[in-house]
């Protein structure tokens, strides 16, 4: 009776650690990958912060219209008072006509305090500039877009990365424990006599080879992994489960549907026509600079004087006021205006080439995308069936070794082409994914 509590305490100290273990593994589906990336992804996160800068840029250009209010407060000191000349029959009518005294007209210590306040009546540039940052806003938010559908399209081929590497690994796995059972039936047939050591030594370099290409698989799967994990803006050190399998996927390699679909407006062509827009601005704004400015400002002061410093504070203070408009008329800027437009209608027409080559690309590379998901679907069907056949003739060449009326070598050599077709099919499978996803992209149709 006394042994239950520490029988308890094993058992929920075994178990309970396997299911915390276990509770620690986060299980993602491909769309719940793609989903986590698109929040947390470093290049996603800084699409969403140019957005609020664009918005912190808009704010700025509005501000420029509202009224701008100054103060400013000053206290100074004349170290050395300046003298000035002025005309001693003045201060003494006898004194000889053209002689001249010095006085002292500023005093030792002055303070004032001047608040000013302007208000832009009329800036052509003001309109133009406020509409450029809203127009940079939208492209900041169609970056965002095409910034997500590289995360996707990244996340999506480590996601398949992964499981084709893991479903590898698997079959090498079990290549490996085929070809150690073998190892061991040929090692008994040999101590019992029906067998030479040639056999058996054949067998075993095979088996290296395949511990060999076992430690390949498992190196690729664990970098994989890593690799999904940095697309997806996860910690190296949180262990997840992937969902899906390599079975469900393949059902969505079933790309009639695909093959046959036209597509959507491709985010590219809303990036040239938002910087067009751009462009289109910048050259009005600069068209605009040859009309004048005018602004309204006021200004109110008061200023004080004294002998000391204490008696300046204490003193009589004095007020004045301004109130008046500013028109601001450009003559002649040595052509730097005009060279200025000159160059935004050639940035404009710039624009508009690449827009036409984009658009031609983007047909280029649907044909292509498609052209590439056709052969590789047929070159994935072809491996299948390389590997179910190789597979045949690895069965049949075993059980004739078995039965006495084959060879050692026949085995041998099956299992070698067992595993290339095995790593020709995953090979082919991994390029069917990788296809479908850039047709998706080619498209426009990725998210």
């Amino acid at each position: 009776m006394k042994f239950k509590p520490v029988i308890l305490f094993v058992f929920v100290w075994v178990f309970g650690s396997g299911l915390l273990v276990q509770a620690q593994q986060v299980p993602f589906t491909l769309e719940e990958s793609v989903a986590y990336a698109l929040e947390n992804n470093a290049e996603a996160k800084n699409a969403r912060l140019e957005i609020e800068a664009a918005r912190g840029l808009v704010g700025e250009r509005t501000a420029e219209g509202l009224p701008q209010i100054n103060g400013n407060l000053n206290a100074t000191k004349n170290l050395v008072v300046p003298v000035t000349p002025f005309p001693a029959i003045i201060a003494d009518p006898e004194a000889p006509e053209g002689e001249f005294i010095g006085v002292q007209f500023s005093p030792v210590y002055s303070a004032g305090l001047t608040a000013t306040v302007s208000q832009m009546i009329f800036n052509g540039s003001y309109f133009i500039g406020l509409k450029a940052a809203k127009t940079y806003r939208q492209l900041a938010e169609v970056d965002r877009k095409f910034t997500e559908l590289e995360v996707i399209e990244n996340v999506k081929k480590a996601y398949y990365s992964v499981l084709v590497s893991r479903e590898r690994e698997a079959l090498v796995r079990a290549n490996l424990s085929r070809i150690d059972t073998l190892l061991k039936e040929t090692e008994i047939l040999y101590k019992e006599g029906f067998a030479e050591k040639i056999d058996v030594t054949r067998i075993r370099v095979q088996h290296n080879n395949i511990q060999t290409e076992l430690d390949k698989a498992e190196t690729a799967s664990r970098v994989s992994l890593r690799l999904l994990k940095f697309q997806m803006g996860l910690p190296q050190d949180q262990d997840i489960r992937l969902v899906d399998t390599i079975s469900a996927m393949e059902t969505l390699l079933d790309a009639e549907r695909l093959l046959l679909e036209e597509g959507e407006r491709r985010i590219e062509i809303d990036q040239v026509n938002t910087n067009y827009e751009l462009a289109s601005l910048d050259l009005k704004n600069n068209q605009i600079q040859y009309m004048p400015r005018l602004d309204a400002n006021y200004t109110f002061q008061r200023n004080s004087f004294g002998g000391s410093f204490p008696g300046l504070w204490s003193g009589e203070w004095f007020t004045g006021s301004i109130l008046g408009v500013t028109l601001q008329i450009p003559i002649f800027d040595g052509f730097t205006k005009r060279y200025k437009i000159q160059q935004n209608r050639v940035q404009l027409r710039q624009l508009e080439v690449q827009k036409e080559s984009l658009l031609q690309n983007i047909v280029v590379e649907k044909f292509q995308a498609r052209q590439n998901l056709v052969n590789s679907l047929k070159s994935l069907e072809v491996q299948r069936e390389n590997r179910d056949l190789a597979l045949e003739v690895y069965d049949m060449a075993k059980i004739k070794y078995q039965e006495g009326v084959g060879s050692n070598l026949e085995v041998v050599e099956a299992d070698s082409a067992l595993k290339e077709a095995e790593t020709n099919y995953f090979s082919a499978l991994y390029d069917a994914f990788i296809a479908k996803v850039d047709l998706e992209k080619a498209l426009g149709i990725l998210n």
